[in-house]
């Protein structure tokens, strides 16, 4: 049998290969050639961990006991880290034997939290814009995408007037993220408010992914601050932005024992647990203490003046409140779209920025800037910016 006679499975057809997948292999391609790209698109921190979370990770590897299969439910001592932290910086109470469970990585919960709760045609809210993977995996687990719109007249957030005007007795999941990826904008307990009494009136489950909580941004806030947000919420968070530790790939997912438990019961069919040294090197660097968060915020307010320097080069407006690992910012009437003017910047000047279009189409007037870039190559962004024809 020849290999073009298999048919992948129907979903395949449903998803593409994510896009910064695909537009840093272009990039590596033309680097190869010479071209010296400075990428300021993908949000992953460039600076180290703390060194006593390398530390412990380097200690703890050397011990002979460490290297077998570890709980499904992560090690007591993350969770309860886990418990401590949110305690310490949300004023969050949760038990740590029922209302966590440790995650490789956010995009891992997306998944095993859209396969707990999400049948085959169920409908699933997603922001436009949004992280595209809510979407991808709502393709993927065959729900039906009900986008709702954030737009800069609405601040945005949800306009829960347009969202009453949908089905939604058919809708089980809705996705927020505040702070907001894309857009940057910040959390507040009332919109959070909004989203838990949306949730309950309707039955609908509202997960909240907040990763960018200590980024550029003075008061941390969970959805789970919310009185009886346990009933209905769900919070994601993860140390990949907060603890530069993108590429260890550990996180959480905080609800009721109840939910927690279907999702493990999707989670254990599908890994089997993280490794115990890293574990133990997240528990180490759950107990930073605040000159950590402030030390790593000074980083990227510095950062943050250049990439405003730059929007301001390419004649983009944008609010200079934001949170988070980018910038946001309106791009000129006189240009087309996004993905043209991100093209020409990438042909003129050798920057990639993210155009806002592959967040959904209410971005497609956006850039996106990545602060994960050091003082050095975001002045070098500037200057060829400035130099552009």
């Amino acid at each position: 049998m020849k290999a073009n006679q298999i048919k992948p499975a129907n979903r395949i057809s449903e998803v593409k290969e994510y896009y910064f997948s695909r537009k840093l292999r272009e990039i590596a391609q033309l680097n190869a050639h010479g071209a010296d790209i400075i990428s300021l698109g993908v949000g992953g921190p460039d600076r180290p961990p703390h060194n006593d979370v390398i530390d412990t990770l380097c200690q703890e590897a050397h011990n002979d006991g460490n290297h077998g299969y570890q709980p499904y439910t992560g090690i007591p001592e993350l969770r309860k880290a886990f418990a401590d932290w949110y305690k310490r910086y949300y004023s969050v109470a949760l038990d740590p034997e029922t209302e966590i469970q440790p995650l490789i990585g956010s995009k891992e919960g997306i998944l095993h939290t859209t396969l707990a709760f999400v049948n085959p045609g169920d409908g699933v809210l997603i922001p436009n814009p949004g992280y595209p993977t809510y979407t991808s995996v709502s393709r993927l687990a065959d729900a039906r995408i009900f986008n709702y719109d954030l737009t800069e007249q609405n601040n945005w957030e949800p306009d829960f007037n347009e969202l009453e005007k949908l089905p939604l007795n058919q809708i089980k999941l809705m996705w927020v993220n505040y702070p907001n990826m894309p857009t940057g904008h910040k959390a507040s307990i009332g919109l959070f408010k909004r989203l838990v009494n949306f949730g309950i009136k309707h039955n609908i489950v509202i997960v909240n992914d907040n990763p960018y909580s200590f980024i550029l941004h003075e008061q941390q806030l969970s959805i789970l601050n919310v009185d009886g947000a346990k009933d209905i919420a769900i919070e994601m968070n993860s140390l990949s932005k907060s603890h530069n530790m993108a590429g260890w790939r550990i996180a959480m997912i905080a609800s009721n024992p109840q939910f927690i438990q279907w999702i493990l019961r999707v989670k254990s069919n599908i890994d089997s647990g993280q490794f115990k040294p890293m574990m133990l090197a997240a528990v180490k660097a759950l107990n930073c203490d605040k000159s950590w968060y402030d030390n790593v915020n000074t980083l990227y307010q510095s950062r943050r003046i250049i990439a405003e320097k730059i929007m301001t080069a390419i004649g983009c407006s944008f609010d200079s409140t934001q949170a988070g690992l980018f910038l946001w910012g309106k791009i000129p009437d006189t240009e087309t779209n996004a993905e043209t003017l991100s093209d020409r910047i990438l042909s003129e000047a050798r920057v990639f920025i993210t155009p806002g279009s592959i967040f959904g189409s209410n971005g497609t007037r956006y850039l996106r800037i990545s602060l994960c870039a050091s003082e050095q190559r975001l002045q070098e962004a500037l200057t060829r910016i400035n130099q552009m024809n």
